[in-house]
């Protein structure tokens, strides 16, 4: 395995940290966060890093915050209501600002059930070791952390990865996910779920969302297939499943018990969404997570762009999660890391066509990636702890 690049400390202004008001549509994007920050900064202008050509890269993608805005129910409160009024016996009708483009819909209508054994393996493993998902979050996240502990947390980690100024960071309690890396005013914005930001967690999600997202975007605008015509020159596959797979990972990296509880915890939930309707799928739930309120969340994401949630159906977005996770895993004693890193929004089965042509003289590595020794015990850590094996990833992915 060849030695990390160098790494470039450049800093630029000091680090902008913002609380953003809750519900407040012109200050944070109101949809889910996964799908967003993959296509915001895939190629996105990052104004202080890059070159001016890279405007015309995000110009590209304007129209996608409203289309991630449409996929979040306006009336999801008022739902929400009606079905802890009902006890969970309602199935939510949802209304959206604008109709869900069907392609879109489309592309997301089917549930896959390739990797349901495994996920439904790494859900009893950490209900064995904990009893509930409650107890295991109070366990591994530790404490809820305060705006200025959180604050003090992400400078921190902006100064390991040499990034200091260059993204505004939001906090807000109004996402479904954990936090979001987007666009917004031409700059990179990281907003974070307060409810998610816990003592043992906060760290794992800046590895996801700035030292994977964020670099290999920044990665990326100095790649000749920065754009999506130089995509298509250079027969790139898509940047998934390895963007949010190499994320997901890094989310539980250095964690004593690294176990892939959400990704795991989606993707059944997708699954079945995609055979149940909202309330079954709720119920079904509850052997998981006793938390109704975690349980409403998790169904939600599974229901988003359905008007009417009685009908089975779903959107298989999140899956995208744990079936990266199992292909990294399943090939990482033969995956460049950090040259995956370098080489921007690409996948892994792309990294060894494509060194020759990357520009990495400038190239930014994240920091937990300099030991790569200890980088790779840890992802073997992730293998044992979540009762994968070699034999089985071989089988489940053959070459």
């Amino acid at each position: 395995m060849p030695a990390p690049f160098p790494h470039p400390h450049h800093v630029l202004v000091p680090a902008r940290l913002s609380s953003a008001p809750p519900r407040d549509a012109a200050t944070l994007p109101m949809a889910a966060g996964p799908e967003r920050h993959c296509s915001l900064l895939h190629g996105a202008s990052c104004p202080n890093t890059g070159a001016q050509s890279d405007m015309g890269t995000l110009a590209q993608h304007q129209s996608i915050p409203c289309l991630l805005v449409a996929l979040r129910p306006l009336n999801v409160e008022a739902e929400r209501e009606r079905f802890f009024r009902a006890r969970f016996a309602y199935d939510p009708q949802f209304e959206y600002a604008e109709p869900v483009p069907e392609a879109v819909l489309d592309k997301y209508r089917a549930a896959s059930d390739r990797f349901v054994a495994q996920a439904i393996r790494i859900i009893h493993a950490v209900l064995e070791k904990y009893g509930t998902y409650e107890s295991f979050e109070v366990a591994t996240g530790g404490r809820l952390l305060s705006k200025c502990q959180i604050w003090s947390v992400i400078r921190k980690y902006m100064q390991k990865e040499g990034c200091v100024g260059e993204v505004v960071v939001q906090l807000t309690d109004d996402l479904l996910s954990q936090a979001v890396m987007m666009v917004e005013d031409s700059r990179p914005t990281l907003a974070i779920n307060l409810a998610g930001a816990r003592q043992y967690w906060l760290e794992g999600m800046l590895r996801h969302e700035i030292g994977t997202h964020y670099i290999r975007g920044v990665n990326n605008t100095r790649q000749p297939w920065h754009s999506s015509e130089g995509r298509k020159q250079y027969s790139l596959k898509p940047a998934n499943p390895t963007e949010e797979g190499l994320a997901s990972l890094h989310s539980v990296l250095f964690r004593k018990q690294p176990f892939l509880w959400r990704a795991a915890l989606l993707y059944y939930t997708i699954e079945r969404a995609s055979r149940l309707s909202f309330s079954a799928l709720f119920q079904d739930l509850e052997q998981y997570v006793q938390d109704a309120g975690v349980r409403w969340e998790y169904c939600v994401r599974a229901k988003r762009g359905q008007t009417d949630t009685s009908q089975p159906g779903c959107f298989s977005k999140d899956q995208v999660y744990l079936d990266g996770i199992l292909r990294i895993l399943r090939h990482r004693q033969t995956i460049d890391f950090p040259l995956l890193a370098a080489l921007g929004k690409v996948s892994y089965e792309d990294v060894n066509r494509l060194k020759k042509f990357g520009v990495l003289e400038k190239a930014r590595i994240p920091h937990f990636m300099q030991d790569l020794e200890r980088y790779m015990k840890q992802l073997d850590h992730i293998v044992t702890t979540n009762q994968l094996n070699e034999q089985e990833l071989e089988e489940l992915l053959p070459d």
